[in-house]
Order: structure tokens, then sequence, then C-alpha cells
């Protein structure tokens, strides 16, 4: 079980670290629309109605990089570190009780190991 606690960790960090890259990405790739579209605006200097729409262009590909890294990537790769997190605390939780049902530990203090694992707020006592 230890095995399995560790490996999973490993997927859950690397797809984690996958939207954190995305998200140190997305304004570059953003920056890159900005040039791109600066580039189609200087092409077309000499027509004055086409100055707009290139310019507009070459911005909101700034305000799409950002929002993406802001809103959608790093949002979820937060998600996913907390999900992470608490399903490998599950997983903690049932290994300490087998470890400790496998001693022979005493049920009260089984539950008093496994209540050190969760807030006060959320520990109810069977044996009260």
């Amino acid at each position: 079980m230890e095995t399995e606690i560790a490996f999973i960790e490993e997927r859950h960090k690397n797809g984690a670290a996958m939207m954190e890259f995305m998200a140190a990405l997305a304004p570059a790739f953003g920056m890159i629309g900005t040039l791109i579209g600066l580039v189609q605006m200087l092409r077309t200097m000499n027509d004055p109605s086409t100055i707009g729409p290139a310019m507009a262009v070459a911005l909101i590909t700034t305000f799409y990089g950002a929002v993406m890294a802001n809103v959608i990537f790093s949002p979820f790769a937060n998600k996913l570190k907390l999900r992470s997190s608490e399903e490998i605390l599950v997983k903690d939780i049932i290994l300490a009780g087998i470890l400790s049902i496998q001693a022979g530990d005493n049920p009260r203090i089984l539950e008093q190991k496994l209540h050190a694992y969760i807030p006060p707020k959320l520990r109810k006592s069977v044996f009260e």
C-alpha cells in the first residue's frame, strides 16, 4: 500500500506540473500572438482602415494568454494538488488503521491514532 501511495503521488504531481507548465507558457503564447498581430498591422500600414482590427487582434491575444494562465491553468493545477492531497490523506488513514489493527492495538487507541489525521471539528467517537 505504501508503494501504491508513492506512485499515486508521483502521477498526481505530474498532472499538476503539466498544468503549471501550461500556465507558465500561456502568457508567452499570448505575446507571440501579439507579435503576429503587430506584424499584420505593420504590413498594412498604407491602409488606415486595417490598422484598428490588426491592433485589436494583437492586443486580444495577450489578454487570452493571461486569462488562460490565471483563470484556467493555474486554478486547475491548484485543484489537482488539493484533490491529490485529499486522496493521499485517505489512503494514509487507511494504511495507519490497517497497521494498527495488525499490531493488535486496542480499538480506542486506534481511534485516537486515526483522529490525529483529521481536524478536531470532524472528530467523532464511536465509543461515546
